[in-house]
């Protein structure tokens, strides 16, 4: 039996995430108190009680999302006996869920990945005035299809490929203009549905290039350690481990496409076949049961999930 662990992206956040690990586990209250302290913010309290407006906010979205993983993983480690390096081939994350897992496999520390997710938040949203980005879901269509879309969407605006989430879970992204073409367009080439998203910003497109400066600032001032576990980068649908991949990576991140699909074929095709996703939600367990069939993918967010995790 190989594993890997997953990490979930923004659209995982609810309120009250976090909030019984905390009550029952030392271990899980301990990062919370540090991703506090290093933002200056009470995190946790938002997480906890909310309001689900502030929290959906990316800015507070990202950090949370990381937070509650890794405290999961720390009660996993405290209390049943997890060693990363010893029991997981390798990690993944997507979209932000990346730098939980590389937080996880000890590339980053805690604190600097919560102040590198706020940072990465707070820059993708003032990458693009508000209501000029958009993205939308073209569900049915492979990802082939979806760029075929997205190029003629374009008509001299931005359309990119921004995930290939697997199952026939392509999401596209860029100028509103463009993204409302490329809906129009996959209706009448075989796509199920076509969607417009609820989100704050057009996410993984080229309009990102000013936020994807700022990580390449920002992750030049901070320590990175070569990774203890394989990470399976979002960019390339292969390994890294090497601080330098590890930066270059991250940046490429945020105006690239997240290959999410082909990370989890690439996983599968080197030996998983056992997948937990660790923090909140179950959204990744259940593309991998999709993308690699006969795999096995469990959800270890709550006290009950982390009860019931055997190796």
């Amino acid at each position: 039996m190989s594993r890997a662990f997953i990490f979930p992206g923004q659209g995982s956040q609810a309120v009250g995430m976090g909030s019984a690990l905390a009550q029952d586990h030392a271990a899980a209250r301990a990062v919370f108190a540090e991703v506090d302290e290093a933002l200056g913010q009470n995190l946790s309290r938002l997480m906890f009680e909310g309001p689900a407006e502030e929290l959906t906010l990316t800015a507070n979205a990202q950090p949370a999302l990381m937070a509650s993983s890794l405290a999961v993983l720390r009660v996993l480690e405290a209390e049943r006996g997890l060693d990363l390096a010893r029991d997981v081939a390798y990690v993944a994350g997507h979209s932000l869920g990346e730098y939980s897992a590389l937080a996880a496999a000890g590339s980053l520390s805690l604190a600097d990945t919560a102040r590198l997710l706020r940072l990465r938040g707070e820059a993708m949203q003032k990458a693009v005035p508000v209501g000029s980005g958009a993205m939308a879901a073209l569900l049915g269509l492979d990802v082939e299809a979806a760029a075929e879309v997205a190029a003629e969407a374009r008509q001299g605006d931005v359309c990119d490929v921004a995930n290939d989430n697997g199952a026939g879970q392509v999401v596209v992204s860029g100028t509103r203009a463009a993204v409302e073409r490329a809906v129009s367009l996959a209706q009448g080439r075989g796509a199920k549905r076509a969607v417009m998203l609820n989100v704050s910003a057009p996410f993984h497109c080229s309009l990102m290039a000013p936020a994807a400066e700022a990580m390449r600032a920002a992750l030049d001032a901070v320590a990175l350690r070569p990774a203890a576990v394989p990470v399976m980068a979002n960019v390339l649908a292969a390994p890294i481990g090497d601080p330098a991949a590890i930066r270059s990576a991250l940046v490429e991140q945020v105006t690239g496409t997240v290959r999410w699909r082909e990370c989890v074929a690439a996983m599968a095709a080197a030996g998983v076949d056992t997948f937990f996703e660790i923090g909140t939600g179950k959204v990744l367990s259940g593309l991998v049961k999709r993308i690699a069939a006969g795999s096995s993918a469990t959800p270890v967010g709550t006290s009950a999930e982390v009860a019931a995790f055997t190796l």
